[in-house]
């Protein structure tokens, strides 16, 4: 009560004082109750209190929190709340405050986008090497090619004024083959199957998808502004040479980086260091006709891992970019598109069923083909097929970026708008039908006089995985403890569990 009634009042307030001042035929700025640092921070607690009941919604509906999160970005947005009450959402989003809203989405990106590069650097392979590379090659590649096939007879339609004919074909196929490797990492936890195989060579194919689509992006920006293709050829030895920068001399640069004992002391000085080297890693990037959001995914990649201190201070800035700063994208992703104005009538409705099937079919059957004929069951295979079609932010990430640079119009980007959410809400309902949430049949529970399972004790039968050290005996243990969510075994690992066992 001590929260929901306060920010009742606030939105009771906002409401009441809007809608007053949107009833008044004239008014000066001067009347304003107001100014513009008022309309900002209360513009702020508007976001994230919006953000924060529709996150916290999504995950009772069995969904991870940031569909909740970027549904609500889209309501407050002319979608919703600027069509039914126009003057409240101009009071509460003033034209003056709108630029402060993208400083904070942009800072909030940089540093999602240096963990995607975190998250990537960490992956491991261990034993299953052909496997996850050929499940992952496909995972991109299929849908790459389905989509950049649906993207030629939309050409007509939908290709802006002087925008190359390929870089739209190229960034259709390529938005149709991303999987958003966080919000994919959090479905996996909150499911319970991050053990399993499917989940751990989703998050690797996940992993090496991002990767490739993000370095296909840039080259796809080179061609779309730099006209004379020598200009796009140097734009990409550009991309090549800064990427060899990072990854070699820059990295074993940071490996250097002092690990004392107490890495609480050296935190706060090694944040504001990380928080400047994605800056101006962004800059550099920016500077040469790439995105920025590429230079802040290098810094992710050769940030120490094994560094206390460096780990110390990512923490704290990764939880305020995800649960403080990534709201304002949203908003600013929502206040940019408008899905209430977009027809589907006639040729637009068809667009968008096509464009839905390519990318649901694309991403589940190449992969799970491949699963397949790589000798994994077809419910594991099909579950692994599942997993990877959730693509969420990223894909907004990426569309933004596509719109901003004007390789697609407004329309294009509401129908696959349309697209990325509409595939990350069928991914549970999706993984029930295919059997990955079965209920595990009940354990009967240990009796006092039963020791607990030890590390080295093997399990009871191939259904049950043995318990850890931390992990209580009996019902209260049937939640494995979350492994790594990075670390990917083998195919044949001891540590996996096949797909069906979920505690969920």
């Amino acid at each position: 009560m001590t929260v929901l009634l306060p920010l009742a009042v606030i939105t009771v307030v906002t409401l009441q004082v809007g809608g007053t001042q949107s009833s008044k035929k004239s008014a000066s700025p001067d009347s304003s109750v107001l100014d513009t640092a008022g309309h900002f921070f209360l513009g702020v607690a508007v976001v994230l209190v919006a953000s924060h009941i529709l996150g916290y919604v999504a995950s009772k509906l069995g969904q991870p929190r940031v569909t909740g999160e970027i549904v609500a970005g889209i309501l407050l947005g002319p979608s919703l709340l600027g069509s039914l009450a126009p003057g409240v959402a101009g009071w509460l989003f003033p034209a003056a405050v709108v630029p402060m809203f993208d400083g904070l989405a942009q800072l909030g990106l940089v540093l999602f986008m240096f963990g995607v590069g975190q998250e990537l650097a960490s992956m491991r392979l261990r034993g299953a090497a052909p496997r996850a590379v050929l499940i992952s090659q496909s995972s991109l590649l299929v849908p790459f090619a389905a989509g950049a096939l649906v993207a030629l007879p939309l050409m007509d339609g939908y290709l802006p004024e002087d925008v190359p004919p390929l870089a739209f074909v190229l960034f259709i196929g390529c938005a149709l083959s991303i999987t958003a490797f966080p919000v994919l990492a959090r479905i996996l936890s909150d499911l319970g199957l991050t053990r399993t195989r499917p989940g751990r060579l989703s998050l690797f194919a996940a992993a090496v998808g991002d990767g490739g689509s993000w370095l296909l992006l840039s080259l796809i920006l080179s061609l779309a502004h730099g006209g004379d293709p020598m200009a796009v050829v140097a734009k990409a030895l550009a991309v090549v040479a800064v990427i060899a920068v990072f990854v070699w001399p820059l990295r074993r640069l940071l490996t250097k980086l002092p690990d004392p004992a107490d890495a609480r002391a050296k935190a706060p000085a090694l944040m504001v260091f990380l928080v400047v080297a994605v800056g101006a890693a962004a800059t550099l990037t920016a500077a040469l006709g790439i995105h920025q959001l590429i230079g802040a995914l290098l810094v992710g990649l050769i940030w120490p891992h094994g560094n206390r201190a460096a780990s110390a201070a990512v923490a704290p800035l990764a939880d305020t970019a995800k649960t403080v700063l990534l709201p304002f994208f949203f908003l600013g992703f929502g206040l940019g598109v408008d899905l209430g104005s977009l027809s589907l009538d006639g040729g637009a409705g068809l667009v968008l069923l096509a464009l839905l099937v390519v990318a649901t079919v694309g991403k589940v059957a190449g992969p799970s083909l491949c699963a397949r004929c790589t000798g994994l069951p077809w419910s594991e295979a099909l579950t692994l097929g599942v997993l990877l079609n959730a693509r969420g932010l990223t894909e907004l990430v990426m569309l933004q970026i596509g719109y901003e640079a004007g390789i697609i119009d407004e329309k294009m980007l509401g129908l696959l708008t349309i697209v990325a959410i509409t595939t990350t809400l069928m991914t549970t309902p999706l993984l029930k039908a295919t059997g990955a949430l079965r209920e595990p049949p009940s354990r009967p529970s240990v009796s006092p006089e039963q020791p607990s399972a030890s590390p080295d004790q093997p399990p009871a039968s191939p259904e049950q995985p043995p318990a850890s050290p931390d992990q209580p005996a009996g019902p209260a243990a049937q939640r494995a403890p979350e492994a790594p969510p990075l670390a990917l075994s083998g195919a044949e690992g001891v540590s996996e569990r096949p797909a069906g066992r979920s505690p969920e």
